[in-house]
C-alpha cells in the first residue's frame, strides 16, 4: 500500500516509514518495521531542523504545558508574540519581523528570501553574514510542517528594514499562543546551546566523509549539515532513502533538505551510520 501513494505529495516517501509512537531527543520509536530498524530510527531528518535540539527538549515541554494549560490555542492578539520576537531579535538585531500561519504567495517568488540554519559554522553557530539576503527564513526550534520548501504552521520572515519599504508583504497572522510560547522558548535554548550542540564529536563520521572512495555517494559537510555534492534525481534519492531506512536511519523525504547530524550517537549508531555515509553509490 506504502508503495502505491509515494506520489501523493513531496513528503511522500515518509508513508514508507512505520508509525512512530513516540520521540526522544534524536530518535524515533516505532510500531514495528523491519529487523534492521528494531523499532527505533535516528532521526536525520529532524523535521527539516525544526527538531535540531531533539525532540524532548524539558524547558520545551514545560512551556508547551504551562501554556496549554491555561487554554491559549485560538489565534488571538497576546503578550507572546512580542515575547517571541523579543527572542528572534537576539539572534537578527536591526531585522523586523513578520509571523505567518502559512507562507505568503508573494514569498514563493521573492529572490531577495533565504532560508537560515543555526551551526552552519561550529566558530559562530548563530551568526547571519553581513551578506545575508534582506529577507531571512529562520529554521529554528517549534512546532512547524513543511509545504513547497517552506515552513508551514510558523513561518517567520526576518526582513532588513530598509529592503521592507521596497516589497509588498501581506499583514501578519494571529497566531495560537501555545505555538508563539514554545517557540520563542526554543530560541532561548538555542542561544544556551549553541556552543555544545555546534561541535558534536563524531570522528568516524570525519573519517568517513574524508576518505569516501570515489565511487561512492559523495557527501559533503558544513557545520552540522551534511548535503549530496550533486542533486541526485527522485529515483537515486528515494534508493537512498530506503538503505538508510533498513539500517534504521531516517533521511529527509525530499534531497532538498539536509541531513543534520544528532546531538547524540551511540558508539554503534555513530560506525553504522559512517558505513553508510561511506557505502558505494
Amino acid at each position: 500500500m506504502a508503495e502505491q501513494r509515494l506520489n501523493d505529495n513531496e513528503f511522500s516517501l515518509l508513508r514508507l516509514m512505520p508509525t512512530v509512537l513516540r520521540a526522544r531527543d534524536f530518535r524515533l520509536y516505532t510500531a514495528g518495521g523491519s529487523s534492521a530498524q528494531s523499532g527505533r530510527l535516528v532521526d536525520l531528518w529532524q523535521n527539516g531542523g525544526a527538531a535540531v535540539l531533539g525532540h524532548t527538549p524539558p524547558s520545551l515541554l514545560r512551556e508547551l504545558k504551562n501554556t496549554a494549560s491555561r487554554g491559549l490555542y485560538a489565534s488571538f492578539p497576546h503578550f507572546l508574540e512580542g515575547r517571541y520576537i523579543k527572542a528572534l531579535s537576539r539572534i537578527f538585531p536591526g531585522r523586523h519581523f513578520r509571523l505567518y500561519a502559512a507562507p505568503p504567495p508573494e514569498l514563493h517568488t521573492l529572490a531577495a528570501a533565504a532560508l537560515w540554519r543555526p551551526f552552519l559554522d561550529s566558530a559562530a553557530p548563530l551568526s547571519v553574514p553581513e551578506n545575508a539576503p534582506p529577507v531571512l527564513i529562520p529554521v529554528v526550534p517549534g512546532i512547524q510542517g513543511w509545504r513547497n520548501g517552506l515552513p508551514y504552521g510558523l513561518c517567520v520572515l526576518a526582513i532588513d528594514p530598509t529592503f521592507e519599504k521596497t516589497v509588498s508583504l501581506p499583514p501578519g497572522d494571529f497566531l495560537p499562543p501555545v505555538l508563539l510560547a514554545l517557540a520563542a522558548r526554543g530560541i532561548y535554548d538555542l542561544i544556551a546551546v549553541a556552543p555544545e550542540r555546534a561541535k558534536p564529536a563524531y570522528p568516524r563520521i570525519a573519517q568517513a566523509l574524508k576518505n569516501s572512495p570515489a565511487n561512492a555517494v559523495q557527501w559533503q559537510r558544513q557545520g552540522l549539515y551534511l548535503t549530496l555534492r550533486h542533486n541526485p534525481s527522485p529515483e537515486n534519492w528515494a534508493a537512498l532513502f530506503r538503505r538508510f531506512l533498513d539500517s534504521g536511519f531516517l533521511l529527509p523525504p525530499v534531497s532538498t533538505q539536509p541531513v543534520i547530524l544528532p546531538g547524540v550517537l551511540s558508539p554503534g549508531e555513530e560506525s553504522k551510520l559512517a558505513a553508510l555515509l561511506a557505502a558505494n553509490a
